[in-house]
């Protein structure tokens, strides 16, 4: 082989590894991450009760009827528990928490909730239902009911998902989507969050977990809306003309030319 066709054959070969790889750093998690090293959460989050929330509350005794009066009747409501809002029907009793943070317990009255954890919910009816003699033994399970948030954009199963848990970490979010699809950017995900009748913006780095555990968004609320953004491959193939650059068309030719171009080699090499 000559130099010349040795130089043609390095430059067309340099084409095509150029156009066919992509940056597979943008597409790894925790790319900081070592064996054996701690990362520290910073801002570790419970979920406490809010205004316009609903609660299911059951009590129960060793005495039926008794426990009986302190319930409210059971009503069938789409929940969903652990997967998409659009679950089947359960059978529970909810509390919907008015502008103020309360709820209107049987026999209790007004009982302030606002700010609380499922457990403190749990201990301050127990603490009530005690205290004015009105049941002596009594369990309180408290669970959330039609509580959400929301997964959108490059995600493999968007929609909006259930809370059944105390902690709800970004990372839950995404496994009960089914993970991010090939095309969302991992490094600038999206959370948006209401805060005091205003929305406030987060954005988190999944491939930095020292900086992802140091968000106030690692840990989710209940109404967080999660957005992942396409990457630029994405955003060029939604162009609107589908024949510029920027299409899958572009793409296609662009991989016609590229056996030509290797025809043509093979033409060269064989003279």
């Amino acid at each position: 082989m000559s130099f010349n066709k040795f130089k043609l054959l390095f430059a067309l070969l340099s084409i095509l590894l150029l156009a066919s790889c992509s940056n597979t750093k943008d597409i790894r998690y925790f790319q900081d991450a070592q064996d054996g090293k701690t990362s520290q959460i910073t801002n570790p989050s419970i979920i406490t009760i809010k205004p316009e929330d609903k609660l299911s509350i059951v009590v129960n005794s060793k005495n039926p009827e008794l426990a009986a009066l302190f319930n409210l009747p059971v009503q069938s409501s789409r929940i969903g528990y652990g997967g998409l809002a659009s679950g089947g029907s359960q059978s529970v009793s909810v509390y919907s928490v008015d502008s103020e943070g309360n709820i209107d317990f049987p026999q209790v009255g007004k009982i302030n909730v606002a700010g609380k954890t499922r457990f403190e919910i749990s201990e301050l009816i127990k603490s009530e239902l005690i205290g004015k003699n009105l049941l002596n033994d009594p369990t309180v399970t408290v669970e959330f009911a039609e509580m959400y948030i929301s997964m959108l954009g490059e995600v493999a199963k968007p929609g909006r998902y259930t809370i059944t848990q105390d902690k709800v970490t970004i990372l839950d979010a995404i496994g009960m989507a089914g993970d991010l699809t090939i095309y969302g950017k991992r490094d600038s995900v999206q959370v948006l969050r209401s805060v005091d009748g205003g929305q406030t913006s987060y954005i988190l780095n999944l491939t930095n977990l020292d900086t992802l555990l140091m968000s106030p968004a690692y840990y989710l609320q209940q109404n967080d809306v999660v957005y992942v953004q396409p990457n630029p491959t994405k955003e060029r193939q939604s162009t609107v003309n589908g024949n510029n650059v920027r299409s899958t068309s572009f793409w296609i030719s662009l991989g016609s030319f590229v056996v030509t171009a290797l025809n043509f080699i093979i033409v060269v090499l064989n003279r």
